[in-house]
């Protein structure tokens, strides 16, 4: 071979150690993601950011959560686990080498379990040398933040609660006043707080009966609206608006009532007999027979087993019977109907004798002729001898 084919061959050989030396100073980085319930987690975005010069790679991990990159320059790197659009974890300074790829896995449980673990040293104040040290200076910013938080909040609701007692003790003396106070300052505290609302409600009612004239529909007027409070935050408690419709018919508000108590028995049907007795009662303390039928009369079609709705509508239809001349009780249809059904369902119930007297008293006439209780008995005329 000639010295200038010797060149071109040494010159060919060099050029290809050169470019195999290139090829080799790649590697590659690959790993595994687990999620939250410890299985693979398929779909993660794995981002690879070279930190001595600038590069930026990415792969998605596969259905298992295994994701492999080739091909990257040999170097420092920093990878970060991004799931659903937010970076979750990162591994830094991670340097490549030749040869076999740089393994970097992602464990979403364990840090799950980290982050339970100091959620729950939070909550305690108690927090473990290991815990502390693994912590960065964001973290333990945030930690301090959340406890303090969480110090200010248990505090306004230690004073939230302690207001909330005096009020229900206040409420079950009827010392409606201070039960007034007591919850106004607690709806203060947490005005998100429907129970506190309700209970205002019947402090204010109670309050209510105590006046008269303007000063009764001043605060009955505000006890409505705080029941709007209640109901506003837990519309479908039925409870809230049963007692908002005897608080409407209190204050004479009967279309109202109605109305409320229609919507309690929509949400709570198996209890719907009771709201509408309810308001029976309440119509028949403040004199309102007709309504008070009414509401009797619908406990029944709600609820025929209804014992003391029975007795009550027999008692609303005793006011409709008649006389007749010769003295004897004319009761409408269905009155003696709902007596007998009382005595079936409650044979030995408190209005049982009641009944029992009212079916009596329509089989027996009437006694029309007055008889002075204090006049001496008549003398009986004596036997004539024969």
């Amino acid at each position: 071979m000639s010295a200038i084919l010797r060149k071109l061959a040494l010159g060919a050989a060099a050029a290809l150690l050169a470019a195999g030396g290139a090829w080799a100073q790649t590697s590659s980085i690959e790993g595994d993601v687990k999620g939250e319930d410890g299985n693979g987690l398929r779909g993660a975005l794995v981002k690879i950011e070279r930190k001595d010069i600038k590069g930026n790679y990415k792969v998605k991990s596969d259905k298992k959560g295994h994701f492999f990159h080739a091909g990257l320059p040999l170097g420092m790197y920093k990878v970060i686990l991004e799931v659903e659009g937010k970076d979750v974890d990162t591994m830094d300074n991670v340097r490549t080498r030749l040869g076999d790829p740089t393994v970097v896995n992602f464990d979403l449980s364990a840090l799950k379990r980290k982050r339970d673990a100091l959620q729950r040293a939070a909550e305690t104040g108690q927090l473990t040398a290991e815990q502390a040290r693994e912590m960065t200076p964001e973290q333990r910013a945030a930690m301090d933040k959340q406890m303090k938080e969480r110090q200010a909040a248990m505090a306004k609701n230690k004073a939230l609660n302690d207001a909330f007692n005096v009020g229900m003790d206040a409420l079950k003396a009827r010392q409606f006043d201070a039960a007034v106070e007591s919850f106004a300052k607690a709806s203060e505290m947490d005005p998100k707080q429907h129970v506190v609302w309700a209970q205002l409600a019947e402090a204010y009612v109670g309050l209510g009966t105590t006046k008269t004239g303007a000063e009764q529909d001043a605060i009955m007027a505000k006890g409505l609206e705080a029941y709007g409070k209640a109901m506003e935050l837990k519309p479908d408690d039925a409870g809230y608006h049963n007692n908002y419709a005897l608080a409407l018919a209190k204050a004479k508000k009967f279309p109202e009532a109605q109305a409320e108590l229609t919507k309690a028995a929509q949400i709570d049907p198996p209890n719907a007999g009771r709201y509408f007795y309810n308001l029976g009662a309440v119509l028949v303390n403040i004199g309102q027979l007709e309504p008070a039928g009414e509401a009797f009369k619908k406990a029944i079609e709600t609820d025929p087993n209804y014992a003391d709705a029975q007795y009550q509508y027999g008692v609303y239809l005793i006011s409709k019977a008649t006389t007749t001349p010769d003295g004897r009780i004319t009761p409408l249809e269905g009155t003696k109907e709902a007596f007998q059904k009382y005595l079936q369902l409650k044979p030995d119930g408190p209005f049982a004798e009641s009944a029992k007297g009212m079916l009596a008293s329509f089989d027996a006439a009437v006694q029309t002729e007055y008889r002075n209780p204090n006049a001496p008995p008549a003398q009986k005329k004596a036997a004539k001898k024969k």
